[in-house]
């Protein structure tokens, strides 16, 4: 991970412009997948195995039997993006309505009613640490981690303001096998694959 300088976080337009640029360009032609946080570009080498795809895609089903019709747990592109904040990310899940994803270019992240993360084999603290610290920043209510490493998770809410910038308030783990509870919605975690 590049770590941006002091004075560049300043004026934070160009200095995302140009992380932007390296992104675009680098995107298809090297292995992986590129986001950008405050600190900088994060790499996540190693594209994404199958329990990780089947954790994000078996979660998004479960939220979606549970959730109304105007509403997706969509698992895709394109990214959560706000240039203000120096931030693109890109959440296994989204949950957001139907009517908000249409349109071109990255999601607006405050359209967002959750995000939800399948924690990476190759890079964890992606995960538990910059998106922990950056989904709140983007305004993203409700954060909910699976962890396949370890077959636990954490779901955060209630975003409030701290000296450090905006923080969750409240952290609710879980193990899989028992029901866990996203926003409004509950879905079981029971059967998810775990990491060999």
């Amino acid at each position: 991970m590049s770590t941006a300088p002091d004075h560049a976080r300043q004026n934070t337009a160009p200095h995302y412009r140009a992380m932007r640029d390296i992104v675009d360009r680098m995107q298809y032609s090297a292995p992986g997948k590129f986001e950008i946080t405050k600190e900088g570009i994060v790499h996540d080498m190693t594209a994404p195995g199958r329990p990780h795809e089947l954790t994000a895609a078996q979660v998004s089903r479960r939220l979606e039997k549970v959730m109304p019709d105007e509403l997706l747990a969509h698992t895709g592109t394109p990214d959560v993006e706000e240039e203000p904040e120096g931030i693109m990310r890109h959440p296994d899940v989204v949950v957001i309505a139907i009517a908000d994803m249409e349109g071109e270019g990255s999601f607006n992240p405050r359209t967002l009613l959750a995000a939800v993360e399948v924690v990476s084999r190759s890079n964890p603290d992606n995960d538990w640490v910059g998106k922990m610290r950056d989904y709140p920043l983007l305004g993203i209510p409700v954060y909910a981690i699976f962890d396949p490493r370890t077959g636990t998770g954490a779901v955060l809410s209630d975003i409030h303001a701290t000296p450090d910038g905006p923080r969750y308030a409240t952290r609710r783990d879980f193990v899989y096998g028992e029901d866990v509870t996203i926003g409004e919605w509950t879905i079981s975690t029971a059967d998810l694959p775990r990491y060999a």
